[in-house]
């Protein structure tokens, strides 16, 4: 990129790298392009069913997304640490933070043969904002001017009025307000190019996607519910070049099974060792996983929309719920240490992240204020003790049923009321009740981030209408402190407004912060050169055999 504000998007957002190094044992180099190995592998990979159609713009969840996130390539990519790399971009030049004039490279091509013009990227961003579309990750295009008229509901506008092509190769950004971060945003998938064919039947070319990045879907590659097939994409040459014969994502029902697989040479990368495999991953795989710091978290997301959780006692009770919960004996005794107890609703691998936000109390363990809060909560509005507050979590993946039950049975013993997990069969389940709004009790959650900020951890998950925001949350106030986080001049200044944001979080808590994630992950014996980004995730482009 090139940026004259570049100090401040960066040094606002960026991962802070000495986070980012790895705490277990990687004995492979992993983004090294160029390094040895059979390339003739094709790597078998744990995966999950994806929501929806694989649209970019309608993808906000990891099954989808990391399938996207290899079958396409946008204007930026992120390498192993975070730091934006130019894919189609030739430049991005802004002079003021509201302005930019963008410039592809020449001569870019989708699969199919078409081109990729300056009228892509506007075009396909256009589709991804507009209302009639009602695209999952519509807010990502909030920052643009016009956006506001273009997503209300019920518009006949589908094009931004801060789009402007100029010729094929350029098109200019016209941002609403000066915002420091959004160049750094630009390699998120919602901002990817899609061909003409997405735009007029998404629902069909979401089935067979035809993208333009190191992978393309193989013939019939998409077998629902057993596996995604993944070939190299010949023509790709950026910098994320396929260095094996492609990627299948192999659909498990749970990660036990996909951990056995693993053992015993069947399954050549898993993403997430399951909580029952914690105690002994590392003598199974000796000198074959990782224990890796990066930006993401876990929470319980309590949705508004449900009266015994709205007002004032719903405030109370979540902060009761909060107080309740013993995350350090939960992150010790069910992971083995490997997690840490969450301060805030972000990342420590993030630049700007504080572990000492006012509010912050509230979430450590404290049984008598826990009671206490409750008690106010039912002096307002009395809670029926014949009521059971369930927490929704995904069986398929993530092992996340163990520290459920964990977290249920604190809140029981502390709070003395009717608790149980609620367990839906695949991720995919989950997320279809959370974006349909149909939610009975709260919902596990968390975030892998989009891109290295510390408003990628609260704009699109908890400000008015985001796509992500599960919790239905509404504050005007934090809408504005995140905001002036955005427009702030000073590196120093951005991060205060976005730490003064959390201060609301932390008092609303339309989410309760749980603690942050490590990847710990391993392979089997017939790969090298595996190593994970600063997201979290496995580059599986750099994978080889042995």
């Amino acid at each position: 990129m090139r940026l004259s504000r570049t100090s401040k998007a960066l040094g606002m957002f960026a991962v802070a790298s000495i986070a980012l190094t790895a705490c277990g044992t990687s004995s492979t180099p992993g983004a090294d392009s160029s390094a040895a190995g059979d390339k003739s592998k094709v790597i078998i990979a744990d995966g999950s069913e994806p929501q929806n159609p694989l649209m970019p713009a309608n993808t906000n969840e990891v099954g989808g997304g990391k399938v996207i996130d290899m079958i396409f390539a946008g204007l930026v990519s992120y390498d192993a640490n975070g730091k934006p790399v130019n894919e189609l971009a030739e430049s991005i030049e802004g002079k003021d933070g509201q302005h930019f004039t963008i410039k592809i490279k020449k001569d870019q091509k989708f699969t199919n043969g078409e081109a990729i013009t300056a009228k892509s990227f506007v075009d396909s961003w256009n589709f991804g904002a507009a209302a009639k579309n009602a695209q999952l990750s519509a807010t990502f295009f909030e920052s643009i001017k016009g956006y506001d008229e273009t997503s209300a509901e019920g518009s006949k506008i589908d094009t931004m009025s801060g789009l402007k092509v100029v010729d094929d190769q350029t098109f200019t950004v016209e941002l609403k307000q000066p915002e420091s971060d959004w160049p750094l945003r630009l390699g998120y998938t919602a901002f990817v190019p899609v061909p003409a064919e997405a735009l007029k039947d998404p629902k069909t070319y979401g089935e067979k996607p035809v993208g333009n990045g190191p992978y393309k879907l193989a013939d019939g590659g998409w077998q629902h519910n057993v596996q995604i097939q993944l070939v190299p994409n010949p023509d790709y040459n950026g910098p994320r070049k396929a260095q094996n014969a492609g990627v299948t994502f192999k659909i498990y029902q749970n990660d036990d099974a996909a951990y056995q697989d693993l053992i015993s040479n069947n399954l050549d990368v898993l993403q997430t060792i399951p909580t029952s495999g914690l105690k002994n991953f590392k003598t199974d795989l000796p000198g074959r996983f990782i224990e890796k710091s990066y930006a993401g978290n876990q929470t319980i997301a309590i949705p508004e929309y449900l009266p015994e959780w709205s007002g004032e006692a719903g405030k109370l009770r979540r902060q009761a719920l909060s107080m309740a919960i013993n995350r350090d004996e939960i992150t010790k005794v069910i992971f083995n240490g490997a997690r840490q107890p969450a301060k805030d609703f972000t990342a420590p691998v993030l630049s700007g992240y504080s572990d000492s936000i006012p509010g912050s109390d509230n979430l450590k363990f404290n049984a008598d204020k826990a009671k206490e809060l409750w008690a106010k909560a039912d002096a307002i509005s009395k809670w029926d003790a014949n009521k059971t507050f369930t927490i929704a979590y995904n069986a398929d993946k993530g092992g996340h049923k163990t520290w459920v039950e964990a977290v249920v049975n604190q809140i029981k013993a502390t709070l003395g009321i009717k608790v149980e997990g609620k367990p839906y069969a695949t991720f995919k389940e989950a997320r279809a009740d959370a974006t349909a709004k149909t939610l009975t009790g709260g919902i596990r959650a968390g975030w892998q981030a989009d891109y290295p900020s510390l408003y990628n951890f609260l704009g699109p998950i908890y400000k008015t209408g985001a796509g992500s925001n599960d919790a239905n949350y509404a504050n005007p106030t934090f809408d504005k402190a995140i905001s002036d986080g955005l427009t702030a001049a000073t590196v120093e200044d951005g991060n205060k407004a976005m730490n003064k944001a959390q201060e609301i979080l932390l008092n609303d808590l339309p989410a309760i912060p749980l603690w942050y994630q490590v990847a710990q992950g391993g392979w089997s014996e017939k790969v090298s050169h595996v190593d994970y980004g600063w997201d979290g995730v496995p580059l599986y482009y750099a994978i080889t055999g042995k």
